[in-house]
């Protein structure tokens, strides 16, 4: 008894050690797919609404939310023992703000366009409910690691869910890709003329219709019909 006593204790150490990678890529595969932020939680709906009017503007803010979510869960796991609990909101929103700080400077020295495109929505990063509720829910009750991978998917899951909305406005809203024609490519040799752009998909109304359809399509995928059960009376 004693003997399987000590080989228990020696084991339970490299059982734990062997499932945290397993939790690392668990946190970052729930943040892009059951747990995205945008299709499932409906989170950050400010930005998704206003900037995925083209795929640039779309691409531009989720790489910027990335940024800011990694390096804002890193931070808070990492001091997650030391600030205290009473004022660690505060605590939060002023670490967030310091890396929206950093990518508002780096966006309006590497692409100035793209930095008058976002516009106030780059230092608006700061409220995102994404990031504080991550910072609060998550990073500040689990370790760096696995702080980093959900702050990864989290920005991923959301990047991919924005750019896919400003690709389909975009497409459909302005007929063009980064820019690039799309339908006048096929239009103009087959019918002989160009595409109109229906204006309403660059619209905030646009935004709302599409990310709809997109929200209801992504719950219908991952969730699948419901089961309607009925009972007859006899």
């Amino acid at each position: 008894m004693e003997a399987d006593a000590r080989q228990e204790t020696i084991v339970a150490p490299v059982e734990g050690t062997a499932k945290e990678p397993s939790r690392v890529w668990t946190d970052f595969t729930n943040a892009l797919g059951s747990e995205n932020p945008v299709l499932r939680l409906i989170l950050g709906m400010c930005p998704t609404l206003a900037v995925s009017t083209s795929v640039q503007n779309a691409l531009g803010m989720g790489v910027a939310v990335i940024f800011v979510l990694v390096g804002s869960n890193a931070m808070v796991s990492a001091l997650r023992r030391v600030i205290p609990d009473q004022v660690r909101i505060p605590v939060y929103i002023v670490i967030i703000a310091s890396f929206v700080t950093v990518v508002d400077l780096g966006i309006a020295a590497l692409s100035p366009d793209l930095y008058d495109a976002l516009g106030i929505f780059i230092p608006l990063i700061v409220v995102n409910c994404i990031i504080l509720a991550r910072a609060e829910a998550f990073a500040g009750k689990n370790p760096v690691g696995r702080s980093i991978a959900d702050g990864l998917g989290m920005g991923i899951g959301f990047t991919w869910a924005l750019v896919l909305l400003g690709g389909i406005r975009e497409i459909l809203g302005s007929g063009t890709v980064l820019g690039f024609p799309v339908f006048d490519k096929v239009m103009i040799p087959l019918l002989g003329m160009h595409y109109v752009p229906m204006i309403a998909f660059v619209l905030p109304a646009g935004a709302f219709l599409v990310l709809g359809f997109m929200v209801a399509y992504f719950n219908y995928r991952t969730l699948g019909p419901k089961k309607v059960e009925t009972t007859h009376a006899h």
